[in-house]
């Protein structure tokens, strides 16, 4: 392999100098190509900056997670009544919060679904689901008033194959909570 490269490397050379055309091709063509050199690369994702957090009236982070857009979790927690599970699930749309549909297995006290918010269709199991409520949240942030541990009000949520689940009742039983999605401040330009 040297050797080619010893026969190869001086014969170019000597063609280059031989033919002065050639050497302002090349040198044009440099000059043009270079600076696309890296045009053809896949730019890094965005890395975004918004944060879901939970946190209690006396300051107390339960919750604070990274929260791209798209990002989805739900709230969990028992129906006091019927002692079921009822989820009330979100999203990160393009830096807002959006209540995004609920799971209800039951039409028990308090749940149900209204006529023109979402679209209800069955789980299968004898429940339902409400889709495409697509409601924002005022100011990405709501107050919520904790459950007891029979309650039990979780945070939940996927991290690539991770499932996280954070128990609000163990924390902050009969407190008042605020959950919501902080931006950072996008960066100064000097």
């Amino acid at each position: 392999m040297q050797r080619q490269r010893d026969v190869v490397q001086p014969r170019l050379v000597g063609f280059i100098k031989a033919k002065p055309r050639v050497k302002c091709w090349l040198i044009a063509v440099l000059i043009v190509c270079l600076p696309l050199a890296g045009a053809g690369d896949i730019p890094a994702p965005a890395v975004s900056s918004d944060r879901l957090q939970v946190i209690t009236e006396q300051g107390e982070m339960l919750v604070d997670t990274a929260a791209p857009p798209g990002m989805r979790w739900c709230i969990k927690w028992n129906h006091s009544v019927a002692k079921f599970t009822v989820l009330d699930c979100y999203q990160n749309v393009a830096g807002s919060m959006q209540l995004e549909r609920s799971h209800q297995p039951d039409f028990a006290a308090g749940l149900g679904h209204t006529i023109g918010r979402g679209e209800q269709v069955s789980d299968g199991k004898g429940g339902y689901w409400i889709n495409a409520i697509n409601e924002p949240v005022a100011n990405n942030r709501y107050a919520l008033r904790v459950g007891s541990t029979d309650v039990n009000h979780r945070v939940v949520w996927q991290d690539g194959e991770r499932y996280n689940e954070v128990s609000l009742s163990a924390h902050a039983s009969g407190q008042r909570v605020i959950l919501q999605i902080i931006q950072a401040a996008p960066p100064s330009v000097n």
